[in-house]
C-alpha cells in the first residue's frame, strides 16, 4: 500500500465532511429529521420546498454549532432558523397576480369532492372533542397521533408504562367514537 501523496489535502478533506467536524450535529439531525420535517412542511405547501427550507436551516445551524450554547435546545434554535429564513423567502418573492372580473373556483380532486369549510369544520370538531377528554387522555392521544410518537416513547414521555398508555389510548378513542360532534362522519 503506498501513503497518500498529499497528506495535508486529505487531511482537509476529511476535517470538510459535516461528521468528521461535529459528529452531534450528524446525530442531531438523524434524531430530529422527521420532526424538523414536519414543522417544515407547516410551513410550506409544497413538500420539495419544505425539504429546500429545513436544509437551509441546518445549513444555518450548523454554521453556528459552536456558538449555541445549550443543545438541549436545539429543536427550539432550529425551528426559529425555519421561520425566518421562510419569511425571508415570502418577502423575496415575485408576486404574480393579475386583476380580472371572475375568480376561478379550483378543481375538485378526484376522490376528495368534500368542501375545504367541511374539511375545516371536521378538524376543528375533532379538536373540540379532544379538548374535552380529560388531560391524560388528551396527552397521550396528541402524542400518539399528532406527534407521531410510539407507545414507548409516549409512556417515557409521560412517565407512565406502556399498559397505561394502550389502556388509556383505546377508552381515548372509544370516548372520540361515541362523541355526537363527530357522529356526521361515521
Amino acid at each position: 500500500m503506498t501513503p497518500p501523496v498529499c497528506t495535508s489535502a486529505s487531511d482537509a478533506a476529511t476535517r470538510s465532511l459535516p461528521n468528521a467536524a461535529y459528529p452531534s450535529f450528524s446525530s442531531y439531525v438523524r434524531a430530529r429529521q422527521p420532526v424538523l420535517l414536519r414543522t417544515a412542511r407547516s410551513l410550506t405547501a409544497n413538500p420539495s420546498d419544505a425539504e429546500d427550507l429545513l436544509q437551509t436551516a441546518l445549513a444555518k445551524t450548523y454554521v453556528a454549532w459552536e456558538r449555541i450554547e445549550d443543545h438541549r435546545a436545539l429543536d427550539g434554535y432550529v425551528r426559529r432558523a425555519l421561520l425566518n429564513t421562510r419569511t425571508s423567502q415570502w418577502r423575496k418573492r415575485k408576486v404574480d397576480e393579475f386583476a380580472c372580473e371572475e375568480l376561478p373556483e379550483p378543481e375538485p380532486l378526484p376522490g376528495h369532492d368534500d368542501d375545504p369549510a367541511e374539511r375545516q369544520a371536521l378538524r376543528d370538531a375533532m379538536w373540540r372533542a379532544i379538548m374535552r377528554l380529560p388531560a391524560r387522555q388528551r396527552a397521550m392521544v396528541v402524542l400518539r397521533y399528532y406527534e407521531d410518537l410510539s407507545e414507548v416513547q409516549t409512556a417515557e414521555v409521560l412517565g407512565v408504562s406502556v399498559g397505561t398508555v394502550k389502556s388509556a389510548v383505546s377508552r381515548a378513542l372509544g370516548k372520540l367514537r361515541e362523541d355526537p360532534e363527530l357522529a356526521p362522519v361515521r
